[in-house]
């Protein structure tokens, strides 16, 4: 058995969700349930014996011991973490509660129970720590991307929890011996994202007819890896990852932000046209940039596919207009999602004047 933690989420409901559609091994799913939990997103895993559903939190450190030792799992796959930057700036005691403090316990548990197992299940087990590139800071728009061997600078709350997170999960792994992995991936797109991220939010205010809010000039350049192909390297780094090592994972797809939500206008246009004819992206708007916004992300991940083979399947473009569909097809989880804690929060961060 597997524990996933924060698997409820946006990437952690897909890895959930593409692993018990491949594989047998069942899966012990641990989330919070915060806002960004959903368990619609594991609608289709309804009456599944494979997967066993707890609702708790990774800082519940007697919780944690009491699923350890029931279950017993073979690997834990850590989800579970804060990660919106326009939330970590308006309030960033969660961020540390969860990405720092909850990982410190989450380890502390795991190493507990890890140390007091026979031999071959102790050489066997493994703790994969699921990370972002945001916490090596911004590029320049010439500089190299971010290898593994590239030095942290987080520059928001946000990410300086997941780097301490990160750190933590090293530190495990040589004074201790637990056995870890780290990935630390790019941004994701896809199925199941909580309207509150670029690509998301962008479909969805399309639809109706809000505005666009991009922000500053909308030259924020991110790398975009399609979440079903960020599951498949955590697969792969989960089975034949060197221990202690890190291995970013990214989708070889550099763009602008304003580039993302005028390819998405366009596929609107093509995929729901506007009643009255106009384009998606009349909508688009400017607001004031975010605090601290970095310029450019950029992942290689040559290390992964050099030592364990794994190249994403999706294109940027093969990939959005998957991601489009869905959201065109799913218009009952987009509502569901949509409370009314969420219209104040999105009405809050982008009340800003234009740019």
């Amino acid at each position: 058995m597997l524990l996933v933690t924060g698997g409820a989420g946006f990437i952690g409901a897909n890895f959930v969700l593409d692993w018990l559609a491949a594989s047998q091994e069942p899966v012990l799913n641990l989330d919070k349930l915060t806002y960004a939990g959903n368990l619609h997103n594991l609608d289709r895993l309804q009456g599944d014996a494979r997967h066993v559903f707890v609702q708790g939190d990774i800082g519940d450190s007697a919780l944690l011991g009491r699923l350890l030792a029931e279950h017993r799992p073979r690997a834990v796959v850590n989800f579970a973490a804060e990660s919106h930057v326009d939330r970590s700036i308006h309030g960033p005691e969660d961020f540390i509660q969860t990405n720092v403090v909850g990982t410190f316990r989450l380890l502390e548990a795991v190493r507990h129970y890890w140390s007091a197992l026979p031999a071959i299940e102790k050489e066997a087990f493994r703790f994969l720590h699921v990370s972002t590139d945001e916490v090596y800071g911004s590029l320049a728009p010439t500089e190299p991307a971010f290898t593994e061997q590239h030095g942290f600078e987080p520059n928001s709350p946000y990410s300086a929890s997941k780097a301490a997170s990160d750190h933590l999960v090293r530190a495990w792994h040589h004074t201790y011996g637990l056995p870890v992995l780290t990935t630390n991936c790019s941004n994701n797109y896809g199925p199941y994202h909580f309207p509150e991220k670029l690509i998301p939010l962008m479909i969805v205010n399309a639809l109706a007819g809000k505005p666009l809010p991009v922000y500053g000039d909308g030259m924020q350049i991110r790398d975009w890896l399609y979440v079903t192909d960020h599951c498949s390297a955590i697969r792969r780094v989960l089975d034949a990852g060197r221990l202690g090592e890190t291995y970013n994972v990214g989708g070889w797809n550099e763009k602008p932000n304003i580039e993302i939500v005028q390819t998405l206008c366009r596929l609107l246009d093509e995929l729901r046209p506007r009643a009255d004819g106009q384009s998606y992206a009349a909508q688009i708007s400017y607001v004031t940039d975010r605090p601290g916004h970095d310029r450019r992300y950029a992942i290689d991940a040559r290390k992964l596919e050099r030592e364990l083979g794994w190249t994403p399947a999706e294109t940027f473009e093969t990939g959005i207009r998957k991601t489009v569909q869905w959201y065109l097809e799913h218009p009952e989880w987009v509502a569901n999602v949509q409370t009314g804690a969420y219209r104040d929060w999105v009405a809050q961060q982008y009340a800003g004047e234009s740019a």
